[in-house]
């Protein structure tokens, strides 16, 4: 039995589809084509945008002329994120899915649920010559996980609905109304490198099996962040012993949380035995404090071959590995409105070293945006005070809730009538394109809903077979119930 196998058919049909296409962030040239093709051979009125934005429309059906215009909406691209152990190379290879139970898995990568479910839940409500609705619209969006590009070039006046039905939510049965908006930012430590010494040994510090996830959705899970357990083991072996190192990698995006993360050190020939006792030592105190969010945590501590042949100034790098460690991972503040949901938070995304520059890449969120830029500046600070340069980028708004209005009692009621039982309205501490997109079309109302995804941008994510259909359900009763204008 394959995902084809699957109910309702089409939807998991056309996400088979989009599994076969690369389709990473910043390379959706594939994909984009595909869709295109995919609109000429179902018959549906498709172009491109001038930025590469796939906007889809089909004409209301007979008796529903009058009807507001709804405009499905999803992106095209998904996280690339695999198991170390894992040989696949996201340019080219297609998503290997497979059953578990009750969910879609993939074979140690990344789904693509998150958007793919969204977008062929879009496509498949084109495809259905048998739906009744009102004119409906498809934007299909580019490179949204790193940076909502194409929300950000969609240009005013390109649409021409009144709703937007976003479709990247991700628990069945909540209606999103609302986002946090985000800004990320990146200090920057310029470091001279030095010739490593006789008396010294190469080794690799891998720390791994953590559960990462996205920064938005899991930040309140408290998971362990790699980027700071390596930093513990490397400076208590710093200290301890004058360890050099000659490179640090990790974390791989900015929106997911670190799951693992390595080191290039040199360690003196005499002390190997101790050193790597000291390691050991720390990492069981650090998987010990972690021994239920990250069971499978685990550290691998290997000679290397061919060591480096320089290393990083030790006075810069031990500024660098201090400021990781102090610097605030995690939620800062919980709503007072939203109980469960996260105001405030940031993410200790990714660490970089090459070509004299270490780096370290932050995701700060909150659905407030002065504290949002607070926290932001609490990050600058601890890194300027190490002697790093910082900035910031892509700072955007959150999308504010609009509650009571005619299309929330549509909503609701269409949910209760179909599954008997009430549709939680909630917002969301992730990013979505609504808040970028509402600022353009401020006539809109907006909504956002799909099916049940957990651990999306980790090799973990899945998603649940049962919660598809009901999405699929909810969508195609609500465009027939959709308010005249």
């Amino acid at each position: 039995m394959t995902i084809k196998d699957l109910q309702p058919k089409a939807v998991w049909e056309n996400f088979y589809g989009l599994t076969r296409i690369p389709r990473p962030s910043k390379h959706e040239a594939k994909v984009q084509e595909y869709l295109l093709e995919w609109g000429k051979k179902n018959g549906v009125d498709v172009k491109r945008d001038d930025t590469g934005n796939i906007i889809f429309s089909a004409p209301a059906t007979k008796g529903f002329e009058d009807r507001k215009g709804i405009i499905m909406q999803a992106h095209m691209d998904m996280v690339p994120q695999k198991t170390a152990d894992t040989k696949h190379d996201f340019l080219k290879d297609p998503i290997e899915t497979e059953i578990k139970g009750e969910w879609v898995g993939a074979k140690g990568t990344t789904l693509g649920a998150d958007n793919g479910i969204g977008v062929a839940i879009a496509l498949s409500v084109l495809q259905d010559k048998t739906l009744k609705h009102g004119p409906l619209e498809a934007l299909i969006t580019y490179d949204e996980e790193t940076g909502m590009t194409g929300a950000n070039a969609l240009k005013p006046g390109v649409l021409k609905g009144d709703i937007l039905l976003n479709l990247d939510s991700e628990e069945e049965g909540e209606l999103c109304t609302g986002c946090a908006g985000g800004i990320d930012g990146i200090a920057d430590f310029a470091y001279r490198t030095y010739k490593i010494p006789d008396g010294f040994t190469g080794y690799k510090v891998t720390v791994k099996g953590m559960k990462g996830g996205h920064s938005g959705m899991d930040i309140a899970l408290c998971r362990a962040n790699a980027n700071k357990v390596l930093c513990r083991i490397l400076i208590a072996l710093i200290n301890e012993y004058g360890v050099k190192v000659a490179s640090i990698t990790g974390g791989s995006l900015r929106n997911a949380i670190p799951f693992e993360a390595e080191a290039c050190i040199l360690v003196p020939s005499a002390e190997t035995r101790k050193v790597k006792a000291l390691a050991e030592k720390i990492f069981e105190e650090i998987k010990f404090e972690y021994q239920y969010s990250d069971p499978d945590m685990l550290m691998l501590y290997d000679k290397t071959p061919k060591p480096a042949a320089r290393y990083i100034g030790p006075k810069t790098l031990l500024a660098a590995v201090k400021a990781i460690l102090a610097c605030p991972h995690g939620v800062k503040r919980m709503s007072d409105t939203l109980p469960g949901l996260p105001e405030t938070s940031t993410n200790m995304a990714m660490i970089r070293t090459e070509k004299g520059h270490l780096k370290v890449y932050s995701l700060t969120r909150s659905s407030i945006d002065s504290a949002k830029m607070s926290y932001a500046d609490s990050i600058r600070y601890v890194f300027e005070l190490a002697g790093a340069k910082y900035s910031t980028s892509g700072a955007y708004s959150g999308w504010a809730p609009k509650l009571g209005t005619p299309m929330i009692k549509v909503l609701e009621d269409t949910y209760k009538n179909l599954f008997n039982k009430d549709l939680k309205i909630t917002a969301t501490h992730g990013g979505l394109e609504c808040a970028i997109m509402g600022a353009k079309y401020p006539n809109w109302e907006m909504v956002s809903l799909g099916p049940t995804i957990v651990h999306p941008h980790s090799p973990d994510e899945r998603v649940e077979i049962a919660s598809v259909e009901k999405a699929w359900k909810f969508v195609t009763a609500l465009l027939e119930n959709v308010p005249k204008k």
